[in-house]
């Protein structure tokens, strides 16, 4: 795969000329958006909004195994009159409302859960152990399915095509990549995407243009020595000290020798190594992963990891096997928002929650799929807020305490269908 750098794209990206957004665009996105907003806030869509994420939070599923998910938005499609194509990419679906005709503008969420246990107590806690929605993809769901509602209910007012891309495998696997191998964005134009944030407050939507989140890679090491009794080391060859001075060393890779002006980081997640007090193990394993914003950085970042690792293996007389996964958990390019369209969703989020309502937050180092939907088009990625202040719990995502605030879904589903509707009625020829 080739990436270019993203302040090369960012930078080229800027020269494209925004389309003209005169007094008539602006009056209507101001009317659709109040409009939007308070059938979404309506108490039966509101109540049917926390119907759909209850019964999808109660039965998580791990990536590519979304198949409850998936006959649940199926079924919801269905009760809507909305035509769909699947599978895609296993459990995907790909669903569309409008003319049929171009422009064509689409809509991503992503179904996947975390294999946590959930530990918030409360009348719909996961009902399968050991897995939890704990990074809000079952609200991420719910919101797109209730953007179909707005958008079909409203169908004639399209000028054009919405495509709702509902994906498996966001955590980890990759899931954007083969939904778009299997066709998933043939023919649109640009899209939108949005990801629930428990830091921010319910009402108000954070992001910025360019780059916004990291790429990430990983790797696994194993670190082959000779074992032996605890009591003559001399006799083995310890793969301990080599695992101990390479996890040092891979933090002098960012603190010494890259810019510190650009964003990396190498983090070690897990360790393994043997299980009794008084021998000295054969193997050890670790692993982690690395985060960057450029191609560039990718390709430092690995070949490095790589060379210290095995050269600490080698001054102890050991050998290490490094392998980066890129077959089986493809690494992720940085989420890059394309100026034209993140001036757009700005635009809408503004006419939809006011001026103060849109936040410009720096960079976070954190990793999404999404990323490969904006190599291909023009793209526009926003944080949701989804804290409110009288709840008791307010965690970070992938924690097991994550909660979120409901009254996001109304606002993530009329934001949906605003910032699609209004994208066709710019384009619209």
């Amino acid at each position: 795969m080739e990436w270019f750098s993203p302040l090369f794209c960012f930078a080229l990206l800027a020269l494209l000329s925004p389309p003209h957004h005169g007094a008539r665009a602006l009056e209507f996105d101001s009317a659709l958006a109040r409009e939007l907003l308070e059938s979404a806030s309506d108490s039966e869509f509101s109540g049917w909004l926390r119907s759909v994420r209850r019964r999808i939070h109660e039965y998580p599923e791990l990536s590519f195994e979304e198949r409850r998910t998936s006959q649940l938005i199926r079924s919801e499609l269905d009760s809507l009159g909305i035509e769909y194509v699947w599978p895609v990419a296993e459990t995907g679906v790909v669903a569309t409302v409008g003319s049929g005709a171009q422009p064509w503008f689409a809509l991503r969420a992503d179904m996947d859960a975390l294999p946590m246990q959930e530990l918030v107590e409360w009348e719909h806690k996961s009902k399968i152990d050991g897995k939890m929605h704990s990074c809000g993809h079952d609200a991420h769901v719910t919101m797109l399915l209730g953007a179909a509602k707005l958008l079909q209910k409203n169908r004639d007012k399209l000028k054009g095509t919405v495509k709702l891309i509902f994906q498996p495998g966001e955590e980890g696997h990759a899931g954007a990549y083969y939904m778009i191998k299997e066709g998933a964005l043939d023919g649109v134009q640009a899209i939108f995407g949005l990801h629930v944030d428990p830091m921010i407050p319910t009402g108000t939507v954070s992001s910025r243009v360019g780059p916004l989140l990291a790429g990430a890679g990983r790797f696994t090491v194993v670190i082959q020595g000779k074992g032996g009794h605890a009591a003559s080391p001399h006799k083995t060859r310890d793969p301990i000290p080599v695992l101990s001075m390479a996890i040092l060393a891979l933090q002098h890779i960012v603190s010494r020798e890259t810019d510190p002006l650009e964003p990396r980081v190498i983090s070690i997640g897990f360790v393994q190594g043997g299980e009794a007090l008084n021998v000295i193990p054969e193997t050890v394993t670790f692993g982690g992963t690395f985060r960057f914003v450029s191609a560039e950085s990718y390709a430092y970042l690995k070949q490095r990891i790589k060379e210290v690792i095995e050269t600490q293996a080698a001054v102890h007389h050991c050998t290490a096997m490094v392998d980066f996964m890129e077959e089986s958990l493809r690494p992720y390019p940085p989420t890059i928002n394309h100026p034209t369209m993140y001036d757009h969703a700005k635009r809408v989020g503004e006419n939809l929650l006011g001026k103060q309502g849109v936040r410009n937050d720096p960079m976070i180092m954190g990793a999404e799929d999404f990323s490969f939907y904006a190599e291909k088009v023009p793209a526009a990625f926003f944080m949701i807020g989804a804290k409110n202040e009288t709840m008791t719990s307010a965690k970070g995502l992938h924690s097991p305490h994550f909660v979120i605030d409901e009254g996001v879904l109304s606002v993530g589903a009329s934001l949906h269908a605003a910032v699609a509707m209004a994208y066709l009625e710019d384009h619209a020829k």
